[in-house]
């Protein structure tokens, strides 16, 4: 992944027990204008759930200027064939100073604003893969120092406790997560920290 000007960005991710393969895929990309930053897990785990979700990535990655509806319609595309996926996209608007987070299935998103009040969007149900999908979009106001926690169903909220993001440096964020979190996951984990 390239480097970003504009925010700073940590990952952790981890398989499920006994997997080679990690079934989450991520992918992120910035210019002058915006950040896109996109998180999706294929239904199930191991190589086949892998192929799924980079399926999707491998979509945005050609096109990453695309809208949610056109993200959508072109990822169902890539998915014929293969297992599902569930799907978060968070954009970060530069120019006009506003994020959108969109999503189908359980692919979380925390906001965390400069004085750590945190905001949970609620996922909805669902999956990509199967047949035509509208994404829930929900839109917010972009103020610096607002920090965002994109994350996999490996993730409880009870993992990403208060406390965490006391930290304000993202690569802290994901080596304390990591500390705390067992060696032994029943399902792939991914957590991604932006920071802007």
């Amino acid at each position: 992944m390239k480097d970003t000007k504009y925010v700073d960005i940590s990952v952790y991710q981890k398989a499920k027990v006994g997997n080679y393969y990690c079934g989450d895929s991520y992918y992120y990309y910035e210019n002058d204008d915006f950040f896109i930053c996109a998180l999706a897990d294929g239904l199930g785990s191991g190589e086949m759930a892998k192929e799924s979700s980079q399926a999707v990535m491998n979509v945005i990655e050609a096109n990453p200027i695309m809208d949610t509806s056109q993200i959508v319609q072109a990822s169902n595309q890539a998915l014929m064939g293969k297992r599902g996926v569930v799907l978060g996209v968070l954009k970060i608007n530069y120019k006009d100073h506003y994020y959108t987070y969109a999503s189908i299935g359980n692919i979380g998103l925390m906001t965390i604003t400069s004085d750590t009040i945190k905001s949970r969007n609620i996922p909805m149900s669902g999956y990509l893969g199967v047949y035509a999908r509208t994404m829930k979009e929900v839109r917010g106001p972009l103020e610096r120092g607002t920090m965002f926690a994109l994350f996999s169903d490996g993730i409880v909220s009870r993992d990403l406790s208060h406390t965490l993001f006391r930290q304000k440096d993202v690569q802290d964020i994901t080596y304390a997560f990591a500390e705390k979190m067992e060696q032994v996951r029943d399902d792939d984990t991914t957590l991604i920290i932006i920071k802007y």
